[in-house]
């Protein structure tokens, strides 16, 4: 299997005609990273992250789920939580690939797709833990490989850091991030901007990458843009704002709802903006967390939505029912997740149906 950075002597894939779906585009399956127990997302709160992990797995059954689990006796433990919690398994395939931490979104495989054969591929970006933030993540970085393997894909490497989270693609050309994480120098220090839009191009298939500013308080990635804003159709996206202005993100969250209102999709027409509230701020420990209606998941039949028991989780669920119409959306508790700096998306990784 070549895993080698590319040349300019081997065709990008782009030039192979692959290109990254949608999320909202039919999966064949949805993909986890099991936390450990040891793990460091969840510092003491393992036992009370379990359930929501166990209703993800329950509420996605329309599709298959790979679990990844880092052996036979971490199977059995996932096994046994998901038994507890009465969730559906049948849909359910354990794959026996060590990971330090659950982010999947982050440092599993990203999937392209084209019409011809080999019709998927496997994208392997390198990943350094958000910028070297929470070593080890040996096991992390060597995810796609192993999936590849698993699943007998090829894989194309860019030989650059990028965190599935940073990115979000309309599935048409247009490719959404932020300058606050993927320019900054914990990344790819040796990139400029526009090489960095080059390889997201060349193994992406996008044809235009459109740049936001800064992320919401709280959140270690610097900026995710799966906190910020989402795709729901090649020329809509939803984006959170801050209505208190007094709130560290009301400022940065309203430059970014300024900027998208200036921008189009890749054939020129103009992006329709609509925005979500942000929930009311949440901290343990001294520490802000960084909660978001915008870190949703899209699965094949329904959309899960991290909620918080707060009065805008009805107000969220409404505009995401209105961009989802044919989809139910399903709000789980968040209040615990959180903690791990992540929600839904940052969970999972999709696997589109060729």
């Amino acid at each position: 299997m070549e895993a080698e950075t590319e040349t300019a002597s081997i065709p990008t894939p782009a030039e192979l005609g692959y290109r990254m779906p949608a999320e909202w585009e039919p999966h064949e399956a949805t993909w986890f990273s099991w936390p450990r127990p040891d793990g460091i997302s969840f510092p003491d709160s393992y036992d009370k992250v379990v359930p929501t992990l166990a209703a993800m797995v329950h509420a996605l059954a329309a599709e298959r789920v790979n679990i990844n689990v880092c052996d036979a006796e971490h199977e059995a433990l996932v096994r046994s939580h998901l038994a507890k919690a009465g969730a559906r398994i049948e849909h359910v395939t354990f794959f026996q690939i060590p990971v330090n931490e659950p982010w999947c979104r982050d440092h599993g495989p990203i999937f392209i797709t084209r019409a011809e054969a080999p019709q998927l591929a496997i994208v392997d970006w390198g990943y350094n833990a958000w910028g070297w933030k929470y070593p080890p993540f040996e096991d992390d970085d060597a995810v796609p490989i192993r999936v590849a393997e698993k699943l007998g894909l090829p894989v194309h490497t860019p030989g650059m850091v990028l965190e599935g989270g940073s990115i979000e693609v309309n599935g048409a050309g247009t490719l959404l991030t932020t300058k606050s994480c993927l320019l900054n120098p914990n990344r790819n220090p040796d990139l400029s901007q526009k090489e960095i839009e080059q390889r997201m191009t060349d193994y992406l298939g996008v044809k235009q990458i459109l740049w936001l500013g800064d992320g919401i308080e709280g959140d270690d990635t610097d900026g995710h843009i799966d906190d910020l804003t989402r795709f729901v159709d090649r020329t809509t996206v939803v984006t959170v704002v801050e209505e208190d202005e007094n709130d560290a993100n009301h400022a940065p969250l309203q430059a970014n709802l300024e900027l998208l209102r200036t921008m189009d999709a890749e054939d020129g027409e103009p992006l329709q903006v609509h925005t979500l509230p942000m929930p009311r701020k949440i901290s343990r420990d001294g520490q802000r967390l960084p909660a978001s209606y915008a870190n949703f998941y899209i699965g094949n039949k329904v959309v899960l939505l991290p909620v918080f028991r707060d009065p805008h989780d009805k107000w969220a669920v409404a505009v995401l029912q209105k961009a989802f119409p044919t989809r139910k959306i399903v709000p789980l508790d968040c209040r615990e997740l959180i903690w791990g700096l992540g929600a839904f998306h940052c969970l999972t990784q999709q696997q589109p149906r060729v």
